[in-house]
């Protein structure tokens, strides 16, 4: 179904946006000479904007959250069925479809126990880091309350968020940030830190090692990861890495947080990035996919070990978890989430996800054959990126400006490409892709059509 614009609303939409919106990860100058873009229909992975122009959308959303498409009346129906029954009540008392899907959910995650609902994927981490902390000082003595995250990750904007944000652009300018969140290095093969190394896995693990030392094993509460780090570039861990990593954790009694607000919900082809390398973790946080973004909703999870250290003493007032999500009672959320459940199942959009991602990174690689502006090729399911440089043997980044060149092209097409943006100084040169899971062999084949041609225009 194609959108048609009534003439006499778009001007006025446009200056009512204009003039009284705050768009996110926006310079608004640019506003002043040129129209913001409104999106306003959406089927499938097709999107219409206010002028009638016609995309696909090859970042479900813009940040890689729709993940079954848009216009799927019946997640609506669901939403609309239980807002219309109970709309809301505070997470202090239970729901059915909080119970239903929580249930729902752990079985598709063995080893872990307990869902906390919240409606974010900055907040669901924070969860997390608030756990750590009061485990730290109820059953640790005040030990154990530092928390590693690694360089190039992302996991919020909130001020813990922030705080464990391994990505230096996108943090400055709002510290200073809380003690105690420490830097581990990154897991890239493609930028190796340790070229003597006989093992880059082990090495880039061992590194975390390092740091524990340094910083003094009783004080490590929490290693904080994403399975594949998403903004900082799509970086697939190397081989022995999680392994290694694991062993870390168990050595020195550190828990494993996995972040898997990009990655959860089907995108590398398991239902969770984690369990495609073996990985047992303390806590699992998620968000985007979980509702497509049909309605707002996060999940902490964590094991019953975790969550038995938050009721061992009845009697002591502060003992259980004093943390409340306003938002985490709306039950348009888990209405949403087991719809989307029911249809990732049905679909058999995991099996899609795996298939379509074996022919977009085929496709990236012909590119890399063809055009000498691809350093790196690297994805995980319908997750992937192509790392641009201006020279391949050096390695020398593409300057930013360029690639966004590329991504303006393809836009120009009716295809919408991400890219890492004012994250990683002098190293925002990878072009991002994460399609809807009911992605077809033409719409990846229509992806890097336009890519191959933005290449070619901007780079000869």
């Amino acid at each position: 179904m194609n959108y048609v614009p009534k003439p006499n609303d778009i001007a006025g939409l446009i200056e009512a946006d204009r003039a009284h919106v705050w768009h996110h990860l926006s310079q608004h100058k640019q506003y002043e000479t040129v129209d913001p873009r409104i999106m306003i229909e959406g089927r499938g992975m097709r999107l219409w904007d206010a002028k009638g122009q016609e995309f696909l959308d090859a970042v479900s959303g813009g940040v890689w959250t729709v993940n079954v498409g848009y216009g799927r009346e019946s997640i609506a129906d669901a939403v609309r069925e239980q807002l219309v029954k109970l709309n809301y009540f505070a997470g202090s008392a239970g729901s059915e479809p909080g119970a239903r899907f929580a249930q729902k959910l752990i079985e598709k995650m063995p080893g872990l126990t307990r869902v906390y609902y919240s409606n974010s994927g900055s907040e669901a981490n924070e969860k997390v880091f608030k756990m750590v902390r009061q485990m730290a000082a109820r059953h640790h003595g005040g030990k154990k309350w530092k928390i590693l995250f690694r360089e190039r990750d992302y996991h919020g904007t909130t001020f813990g968020a922030l705080a464990a944000c391994g990505q230096p652009q996108r943090a400055a300018h709002y510290g200073p940030y809380p003690d105690g969140f420490i830097e581990v290095p990154h897991c890239l093969e493609y930028r190796n830190q340790y070229p003597d190394a006989a093992d880059y896995g082990l090495a880039a693990a061992n590194a975390i090692e390092d740091v524990i030392l340094r910083e003094g094993p009783d004080n490590i509460g929490l290693l904080c990861l994403e399975p594949v780090t998403a903004g900082g570039g799509v970086i697939t861990p190397p081989k022995g890495y999680w392994d290694r990593v694991q062993e870390i954790c168990k050595k020195y009694s550190i828990l494993l947080h996995i972040d898997e607000v990009v990655c959860g919900m089907g995108r590398t082809g398991a239902w969770f990035g984690y369990q495609q390398y073996g990985i047992k973790p303390d806590f699992v946080t998620m968000a985007k996919g979980v509702a497509s973004g049909y309605a707002a909703i996060s999940c902490t999870v964590t094991t019953e070990a975790v969550f038995d250290m938050f009721k061992d003493d009845p009697s002591d007032p502060l003992s259980y978890f004093r943390d409340i999500s306003t938002y985490g009672g709306c039950l348009a959320g888990p209405a949403a989430a087991l719809e989307n459940m029911r249809i990732l199942e049905d679909e058999d959009l995991l099996g899609n996800t795996t298939r379509m991602g074996e022919r977009m990174m085929a496709n990236l690689h012909n590119l890399m054959e063809r055009h000498r502006a691809i350093g790196d090729v690297r994805g995980a399911g319908l997750f992937c990126g192509a790392e641009l440089v201006a020279d391949r043997q050096t390695k020398e980044p593409m300057e930013e400006a360029k690639v966004a060149a590329v991504v303006a092209h393809c836009m120009k097409e009716g295809v919408i490409i991400g890219m890492t943006n004012r994250s990683l100084p002098g190293l925002n040169n990878t072009l991002c892709f994460s399609p809807a899971l009911i992605a077809t062999p033409d719409d990846i084949d229509q992806i890097t059509g336009a890519v191959d041609r933005a290449l070619t225009s901007v780079f000869g």
